[in-house]
């Protein structure tokens, strides 16, 4: 596909980026490349996944007008790095800025809104059509990250464990996965990446989200995501916009605990990068 001009943007977790090239006339071109968190990775890292990975993908004679870069780890002063490593492989001006202003971008566009993020971790933030005006910290998945999907597998490891939910879902779980409670305890107190084992377990949640004691899981789960991150805005009125696979996912019980706290789930996205260069593209 050529292309002589475009914006590029770029939505980028831990482990993979999503790149969207935007060209004037608004044909589009998706690339991916390993994933950038500029919190984490060295210059040189990410020097090398934009010249040897990315470079590479790119349209030959493209002018790049500019790049906007959203993604995880996107904070000062480590943005900066990133935004200076950009500009300089690339040759263009360069925004860098957190993944969850790209997610209220995509969902709010430059109306006043809720965005939030709930995938692995969550997040959330009051936006005021251009930039978050509040935003509730996370804290991670030990302190928080309530609603997310390592907050669903930590919640139905403790079910399971402590005998809160039915034996039959217990030995489902125990013949499924074959984890002993001194399996998990190594998997997540002593083994690296303790949030995405926990995340790993919500395809079992998913299968079995009609069983009453996980739909009630569910919906009470997102009830505190609501009580803990959302009402302190103090904004009931406007609508709760999320992106991510969980919210995508398990829509249905996300609106139950909206109505069940007297508020109202808004628009609702499995990936941000479409809506963001949308959000791009009417000023292009």
């Amino acid at each position: 596909m050529f292309m002589k001009k475009a914006i590029l943007i770029a939505d980028s977790g831990s482990t993979k980026t999503d790149w969207l090239l935007v060209a004037p006339d608004g044909t589009q071109c998706e690339l991916h490349t390993d994933g950038i968190n500029p919190a984490r990775d060295t210059r040189v890292y990410i020097y090398n996944v934009l010249y040897h990975d990315l470079l590479p993908l790119l349209p030959q004679g493209l002018e790049l007008q500019a790049v906007y870069f959203y993604g995880a780890g996107c904070i000062e002063p480590f943005s900066k790095t990133a935004q200076g490593v950009i500009e300089e492989v690339l040759n263009c001006p360069a925004e860098v800025e957190s993944d969850l202003l790209g997610a209220a971008r995509a969902l709010c566009g430059r109306e006043v809104g809720i965005a939030c993020i709930l995938g692995t971790g969550s997040n959330s933030c009051l936006y005021d059509g251009r930039d978050i005006v509040k935003h509730t910290p996370a804290l991670g998945y030990i302190l928080g990250d309530e609603g997310s999907g390592s907050y669903l597998g930590k919640t139905l490891l403790n079910g399971i464990f402590k005998g809160m939910l039915p034996e039959a879902l217990k030995d489902e779980f125990c013949r499924e996965f074959s984890l002993s409670m001194s399996d998990v305890i190594e998997r997540v107190y002593r083994l690296p990446a303790a949030n995405a084992f926990l995340a790993s377990l919500v395809p079992f949640i998913a299968e079995h989200r009609s069983h009453p004691a996980i739909r009630e899981m569910l919906i009470q789960s997102f009830r505190l995501f609501i009580e803990r991150n959302i009402c302190i805005y103090g904004r009931r009125e406007l609508p709760i916009n999320c992106v991510g696979g969980i919210a995508f996912q398990f829509e249905d019980e996300l609106r139950t605990a909206a109505a069940e706290e007297g508020m109202q789930l808004g628009r609702i996205l499995r990936r941000p990068i479409e809506s963001i260069a949308h959000y791009y593209y009417k000023r292009y």
